[in-house]
């Protein structure tokens, strides 16, 4: 039956189908109820196949995000295996590691060996005390002291080495990745899947855990990709020692195939393009000065720094400079020692190569300078500029050097009181013989040099007006002597009407007195020297002095702030504080991070902090003072004295000191030198340092030793009774005929109490001849 409806809301027509039924018979089958029956199949299958379709739709989801993730398993194993996350960088610092360990092992050897002999050698020798030395048992001992002698020259030797690694090639770096890359293929990655694969095959009980566990780690992955990038070097290897040569670049690999399976960004997506940049972690990796800002800001950041801005950047030969403001504390707050530390390593820099300058203008900005490459190469320093005899005044200004910004180091001699600090290999010799040769240029200053141990500015020969070097008695009188000069200038300045200083000319010259080594002055020399500092400037009588140290300890008083200024090398932050004030380190005076000199390598020599200088800036930078080398300086020298030197008769005879004056010249030519030891006494001395320095020996172990040295004159009484007696009534004829004050005592602490001669003495006679 069909029945069609119209109307407004049915427009279309539904047509309703149905069979009226006649049946009597309940329960009777019917030819429609056959086809339904038959139709019950068909509809099974639709459920089957929509079921199918389900669990073909949930495969294809869990594999879309369970294969990528088991191939990027896959890629991560390979990067490990491969040592892909290691740079050629870091690569390179662990074969130069290798090298360092191999260098401190040697002499770390060499130091246990000679231990073990020396431990050796005391035990002879105290046995030798207590109960004496059979024949072969001095033999031994002679041995053991000629060998001690051995190792110890061996590891001084060593010591003195510097380490110079060779640095490795690309192809050299490559080589050792693929070998330890072999090597973890082999030894771990493919016995684990081996192992893996034959426990599966062996007890397939075990699959479906492996199975699972392999679909719930690709899962994972597939939405937690790992990177697969370059690690940054690791902190123990970013050490100076393992730090490459200036020039040296390694040019990184670029990403393989199994460096690139981890899901990125979207190519299409806005703000990328087809590749990315690696990030800049270092300063040594940035390109621009964007990115050298950034990796500067994160740094202070990272350390607490209330980082307010980078507010300029620039790239200079020697590394990265910068302007930074901070929104609140001080920017002096980056040179404490935790968070200066921390900063070098963030950066990536070189011990001692971040230089922080407090701006004086602003308490909020400060200028940092990033080193990584010396910033004073020869072309940036420059020549030494030449200056003929008599050709300039000790009132001009002189080129020393230049400052790390490129400034020239320019100042005057005159009116200085100086100190010159730097521990030795800072350059505080060289410095001082660099102002040295500007006075002996100039034709109205002499200079004056004193020097307790060494020859101090002695390298300009001639130039030097008077030496008095090595003698403490020289320098006592050429002191005592410009305390009177001091004082009669006083008088004649007041006679002359000049007002309140010496008016220099090449008729009244100024005397430039070039004191090297300070500390190693006596007592009455260092009282003397700070009195001339404190009296003497307005006469023109300058001191330039130089000292290792810069403490009242070593001065004699607390002289050193009270001078106009103050030079410091190398040194120690207590004596940057102490010459400087207690927040110099704070400013960024940082001399305690200069490196001295060793014998092979100049490191920074030369390079200094300064403050007091006339017509340069009291600031925090360093300058490099230019070397004038002993050849040169001995060149110049002989050229000035042979031109003439500025004449003192004229002003000394005014003063009523001329021949004072001469006498004390004729005293400095006086040569006294150290005399010669005797070969007697030299043989007594050998014989105490092969024992190992005993307090006391006695004659009958000296024996050995004078027989050692000269058996026909020492064993011709080896057959009498009384040799010992012979031996000691001939040794002490022998000093005393040498001139040597030495006589030998009875020694109550020895078993026996034998007669013998004490170390005490020994030294006290040697230190006299010298």
């Amino acid at each position: 039956m069909t029945t069609r409806h119209l109307g407004e809301l049915l427009p279309e027509a539904i047509v309703y189908e149905g069979e009226f039924v006649d049946d009597d018979t309940p329960g009777a089958p019917t030819a429609g109820t056959d086809e339904r029956v038959g139709a019950r199949p068909g509809a099974a299958g639709r459920a089957a196949r929509r079921i199918a379709r389900a669990a073909a739709t949930v495969v294809r989801a869990v594999a879309g995000r369970t294969l990528p993730g088991l191939g990027h398993g896959w890629a991560l194993t390979l990067h490990w295996t491969g040592l892909r996350y290691m740079t050629r960088e870091e690569i390179r610092r662990r074969i130069v590691h290798k090298q360092l360990e191999h260098h401190t092992g040697l002499r770390d050897d060499a130091r246990t060996t000679q231990s073990t002999t020396l431990k050796k050698l005391n035990k002879l020798v105290k046995k030798a005390s207590e109960d004496g030395l059979t024949g072969p048992e001095k033999k031994r001992l002679r041995d053991l002291g000629a060998e001690a002698d051995r190792r110890t020259n061996g590891l001084a030797a060593l010591d003195k080495m510097p380490f110079n690694p060779t640095q490795p090639t690309t192809e050299q770096i490559d080589r050792w990745r693929a070998m330890r890359a072999a090597a973890r293929f082999t030894l771990v990655t493919a016995p684990a899947l081996t192992t893996l694969a034959a426990v599966t095959v062996t007890a397939p009980v075990t699959a479906p855990v492996t199975g699972l566990t392999l679909l719930a780690a690709g899962w994972w992955l597939g939405t937690h990709p790992v990177p697969l990038t370059t690690r940054q070097v690791p902190a123990d290897l970013l050490t100076p020692a393992l730090d490459a040569p200036d020039g040296h670049r390694l040019e990184e690999p670029r990403p393989g195939p199994a460096d690139t399976t981890a899901p990125g960004p979207d190519p299409a997506a806005p703000g990328t393009g087809e590749t990315q940049d690696a990030p800049v972690r270092s300063l040594r990796e940035a390109t621009t000065v964007e990115q050298a800002a950034a990796v500067l800001a994160q740094a202070i950041r990272a350390e607490g720094g209330d980082l307010a801005e980078v507010a300029q950047a620039t790239q200079e030969p020697w590394g990265w400079s910068f302007y930074i403001r901070f929104n609140t504390g001080t920017p002096d707050s980056l040179n404490k020692d935790d968070t200066y530390k921390a900063l070098l390593t963030r950066l990536r820099l070189r011990r001692g190569g971040l230089l922080i300058e407090g701006d004086p203008d602003a308490g909020d900005g400060a200028h940092i300078r990033a080193l990584l490459r010396s910033p004073f190469s020869p072309e940036v320093v420059g020549p030494l500029p030449t200056r003929p005899p008599l050709s300039a005044s000790i009132v001009d200004a002189a080129d020393f050097g230049v400052a790390m910004d490129g400034n020239a180091l320019v100042f005057s001699l005159a009116g200085l009181m100086l100190l010159m600090v730097a521990d030795s290999g800072g350059g505080k010799s060289g410095v001082m013989l660099a102002m040295a040769e500007v006075a002996t240029a100039c034709r109205d200053a002499v200079v004056f040099n004193l020097d307790p141990v060494g020859t101090g500015v002695g390298s300009l020969g001639e130039a030097i007006t008077l030496n008095a070097c090595m003698d403490e008695k020289k320098i006592t009188a050429v002191l005592t002597y410009l305390l009177d000069l001091c004082s009669a200038r006083a008088r004649q300045r007041a006679r002359y009407g000049w007002g309140n200083k010496w008016r220099v000319s090449a008729q009244h010259p100024a005397i430039c007195v070039f004191v090297d080594e300070w500390p190693q002055l006596s007592e009455a020399n260092k009282a003397l020297l700070i009195r001339l500092l404190l009296l003497c400037r307005k006469e023109a009588i300058w001191f330039y002095g130089g000292s290792q140290f810069g403490t009242k300890d070593f001065l004699g008083q607390a002289i050193g702030p009270k001078l106009s200024a103050r030079l410091l090398g190398a040194c120690r932050r207590v004596d940057v504080t102490e010459l400087l004030g207690g927040g110099a380190i704070a400013e960024g005076y940082r001399a305690d991070l200069i490196q001295a000199a060793t014998h092979t390598q100049a490191n920074d020599a030369g390079q200094i902090y300064a403050q007091g200088l006339p017509g340069m800036p009291n600031r925090p930078i360093r300058y490099q003072v230019r070397e004038v080398d002993d050849a040169y300086a001995a060149r110049v020298g002989a050229e000035r004295a042979a031109a003439g030197l500025p004449d003192l008769t004229h002003t000394l005879t005014e003063a009523s000191l001329l021949q004072p004056y001469l006498d004390l010249v004729a005293l400095c030519r006086t040569d006294t030198g150290p005399k010669a030891v005797p070969d007697i006494l030299a043989v007594i001395r050998q014989a105490f340092r092969a024992e190992g320095d005993p307090d006391s020996l006695p004659v009958a172990r000296l024996l050995d030793h004078l027989r050692s040295d000269d058996p026909a004159r020492w064993g011709k009484w080896d057959h009498r009774d009384d040799r010992l007696a012979m031996v000691g009534r001939n040794l002490s004829k022998a000093l005393k005929d040498s001139g040597v004050d030495l006589s030998s005592t009875r020694l109550r602490d020895l078993p026996g109490e034998p007669t013998g001669y004490r170390l005490t003495d020994v030294t006290a006679a040697v230190d006299t001849l010298g």
